[in-house]
């Protein structure tokens, strides 16, 4: 089971819009030696949406090639499209990532019955594992705790990145699915919380920039102790907040090449963060460490 922090890795560019592969290798020794549990690669903060199909599978061969099995690589593969999502998959499956992270698709509106249809389609197309990603404030798309019950009866559905950050939503669907389904959340702020009420762990924007505290974090709320995973939570609350100031990734781009990883090249239409943001940003990471 995937559980602790997990990190949903920026993908460094260059000035021409390539991949910086160079910064991307320290980035994840970076990762390896922090107490990192996993990588997400070629996520929503990765840049996904504006990176061509070649492209995306490129990253993830690199990647993996990379990591050298010291962590677990977890693809970004969803799409809109289920035909382009499962090819997304194969990529992902051909080139040994430990598992698949699939968004709900974004834009179409599908129902809750169309979902279901999707996801198991792309389960019966590629046999690698799978996780669920529900975010749907940023996919207009929010997959119910009913459909996640149903799609965890599917044996390489293996759990879920529920980005709500709703306890109600945790606790409805803890309860419908099995002991060995990874709950984990994409809403940093709330992850303490999270883990406390029975998830198993997050896939992490702050983890970013503090991986270390974000993993002890993590294991204190794994291992009970409420008030030591809370007052470790409290030390990084205003970096939860403040890289989510503007549209991730813009905030923890900015953030990642101020610690030296890569230059703030963004593909449009993402942008660089606004000048008023990063001064705050910058005492932020500072009183934490990281810089």
């Amino acid at each position: 089971m995937f559980k602790g922090s997990i990190v949903a890795l920026v993908t460094p560019m260059l000035s021409n819009g390539d991949v910086d592969f160079s910064q991307l290798e320290a980035l994840i020794d970076f990762h390896v030696d922090q107490g990192t549990q996993a990588l997400v690669i070629a996520g929503t903060t990765g840049e996904s949406a504006t990176l061509s199909h070649a492209e995306h599978c490129d990253l993830l061969n690199k990647s993996y090639e990379m990591i050298k099995r010291r962590l677990p690589m977890i693809a970004g593969t969803g799409a809109n499209s289920t035909a382009e999502a499962i090819e997304l998959t194969r990529c992902a499956g051909k080139c040994g990532a430990e598992a698949a992270l699939l968004v709900t698709p974004y834009y179409n509106k599908p129902t809750q019955r169309g979902l279901f249809l999707h996801h198991q389609a792309i389960a019966a197309a590629v046999d690698i594992p799978q996780l669920l990603y529900n975010v749907p404030g940023r996919t207009a798309c929010d997959m119910q705790a009913d459909t996640v019950a149903e799609l965890a009866k599917l044996p390489n559905i293996v759990g879920i990145k529920e980005a709500t950050g709703s306890m109600d939503r945790l606790a409805d669907i803890k309860r419908q699915v099995g002991k060995d389904f990874a709950l984990l959340t994409g809403d940093d702020s709330t992850t303490c919380e999270f883990i406390l009420n029975g998830g198993h762990g997050a896939i992490s924007v702050t983890a970013n920039v503090v991986p270390a505290k974000m993993a002890r974090m993590c294991e204190l709320a794994l291992q009970g102790k409420a008030a030591e995973a809370r007052a470790a939570d409290a030390e990084i609350a205003e970096l939860h907040r403040l890289l989510f100031i503007e549209s991730n990734p813009i905030p923890v781009k900015w953030a990642v090449s101020q610690m030296g990883y890569g230059d703030l090249h963004l593909r449009l239409p993402m942008t660089v963060l606004d000048e008023k943001y990063q001064q705050p940003l910058k005492q932020a990471l500072l009183a934490c460490g990281a810089l």
